[in-house]
């Protein structure tokens, strides 16, 4: 099993989660974070350190979330590597727990 990170992080990017990471599984694209699932080592760490709540365990994720379990995967292989935490976008909290989206996702 690995975790997931899903829709509420699109135009959040928190990167809290990046910190705890042992095995630095992050991946970091335009406006969100992915999960490595190749890398991911099911420690657990990143999930409360989420302040968006957007981190899943692969058999937790909620059902209109699934599409991120291989949207992860997908992104995790083109985008690069993030090991230290940054300041979120200036309008993070603006976004954080807004529905739909994904239609925002940068690749």
């Amino acid at each position: 099993m690995t975790y997931v990170v899903t829709e509420n992080c699109i135009k959040c990017k928190f990167t809290d989660c990046v910190d705890v990471c042992p095995v630095d599984c992050f991946r970091e694209g335009p406006n969100c974070l992915v999960i490595d699932p190749d890398e991911c080592i099911d420690c657990t760490l990143c999930v409360p350190e989420c302040p968006a709540e957007a981190i899943f365990a692969e058999d937790d994720v909620p059902d209109s979330q699934r599409a991120f379990i291989p949207l992860n995967a997908e992104l995790a292989k083109i985008w690069p590597t993030i090991a230290e935490r940054k300041e979120p976008p200036v309008d993070a909290d603006e976004w954080n727990n807004k529905p739909d989206k994904l239609k925002y996702l940068e690749r």
